[in-house]
């Protein structure tokens, strides 16, 4: 008997769509969709950025347990040359890109993954840095 065989991508998610997901439910299906399938890794720079919002205590904790029950991208220094090179191959091409929207970036090409992102930067760069972004 023939049977489908395929790997399910990780999905990145970004701070933006993170946001307006906690906010207004933004990309639910999708970003649901991901959690329960448990393919939603988090970048380290992304909780940063999470966790540095005008939050309340009780908000705060909430975010940080929900924060803590996702696979976190693992980010050796091998990966940060990579967030470097692609940094220096996307300025040769004419595109700027921050060091923490490079991380993101990096991250989802280091799994293979999707990113979803609100940053129309990553549309920009998509094309040049091989990026492949989710469907929103």
């Amino acid at each position: 008997m023939w049977t489908w065989s395929y790997r399910v991508s990780a999905l990145i998610i970004d701070t933006s769509s993170w946001i307006a997901y906690l906010g207004d439910g933004q990309h639910a299906e999708v970003i649901e969709e991901a959690l329960t399938e448990g393919r939603v890794y988090l970048p380290p720079v992304v909780a940063a950025e999470l966790t540095s919002g005008n939050l309340g205590k009780r908000e705060m904790n909430e975010l940080v347990f929900f924060l803590q029950d996702l696979a976190l991208c693992h980010t050796p220094l091998e990966h940060w040359l990579r967030v470097g090179n692609l940094r220096v191959k996307l300025r040769g091409m004419g595109e700027t890109i921050s060091t923490p929207d490079a991380h993101v970036a990096q991250c989802a090409l280091d799994l293979g993954g999707e990113l979803l992102s609100e940053d129309h930067v990553f549309e920009r760069i998509a094309e040049p840095a091989s990026l492949r972004l989710a469907a929103r």
